[in-house]
């Protein structure tokens, strides 16, 4: 129940408690994580298969898909591991490779999909630009999804609140936050996925899809970001700002910086 105090608004939101299990078969249980997952890869190798065409990108598309995921994990777990907790792991070294506990930073896998798509490109001889618009357009379903994940096991929260938005989480202690992660799914997966869509389908040129899925998803996050609870070992960094503001603006940063020297090229 909702501990109503003088500051809890009147319709604050409950947490449904949904298992994380979404299925159980004798041992075998399959979590609502996974199939996040699942259905993002799913549907965005659905978009890719259609935007590829609309691209004109000549790849194997099979090819670009396996290096993206390796990249993802890879990328993924040492961006964790050397940005989130590097003395934990310095402590415990084989713990690095034990992803099923859990940790993977999306900065850190966004650079290893950015890498891995570079890498499967050269491969076969195609546009790396094109590659990285495809890559930048179907990772929108998989930040939905994934961030629908994070709310069902009642992670990642978000910070106290007194706003009608504020919900009871399992492990959030007995204050109101913010549904961070719902606010990251509309922003980062819904919205921007449209954007991105209708640039690709309407305004397209070579490389305009990667610059605004870098800038727009820095923007979205670093302001969500205000919202969502810091990770307990780091809290707020300088400026009373998090690590993944922080990481959010490096993006910014460098997508102005990418948009720039292709302006000034006349590649826009």
């Amino acid at each position: 129940m909702i501990n109503k105090t003088k500051t809890a608004p009147l319709f604050a939101l409950t947490f449904p408690n949904i298992n994380p299990i979404a299925l159980q078969i004798g041992p075998i249980s399959i979590h609502w994580y996974g199939l996040s997952y699942i259905a993002g890869l799913l549907l965005g190798f659905e978009m890719a298969k259609k935007a590829i065409q609309k691209i004109q990108l000549k790849m194997d598309l099979n090819e670009l898909l396996s290096a993206v995921m390796i990249g993802i994990i890879i990328g993924g777990r040492l961006g964790y591991v050397l940005i989130y907790d590097p003395l934990f792991y310095i402590s415990y070294p084989l713990e690095i490779i034990a992803i099923w506990h859990g940790g993977m930073s999306f900065h850190g896998g966004a650079l290893g999909a950015f890498f891995g798509t570079i890498y499967a490109c050269k491969k076969e001889k195609a546009s790396i630009h094109k590659g990285l618009d495809l890559l930048a357009l179907c990772a929108t379903p998989g930040l939905f999804f994934g961030r629908i994940a994070n709310f069902i096991n009642g992670e990642l929260y978000g910070r106290s609140t007194t706003h009608t938005f504020g919900m009871l989480f399992p492990n959030g202690g007995n204050v109101l936050r913010h549904p961070s992660q719902l606010y990251e799914a509309l922003g980062e997966g819904l919205i921007l996925g449209i954007i991105l869509l209708i640039t690709t389908y309407f305004f397209y040129r070579e490389g305009r899809v990667f610059s605004i899925f870098v800038i727009g998803y820095g923007i979205i996050r670093l302001c969500i970001e205000f919202t969502r609870e810091p990770d307990n070992h780091l809290g707020l960094l300088f400026l009373n700002l998090s690590m993944g503001q922080w990481l959010s603006i490096i993006m910014i940063v460098l997508g102005g910086v990418w948009t720039y020297a292709r302006i000034k090229n006349r590649l826009y």
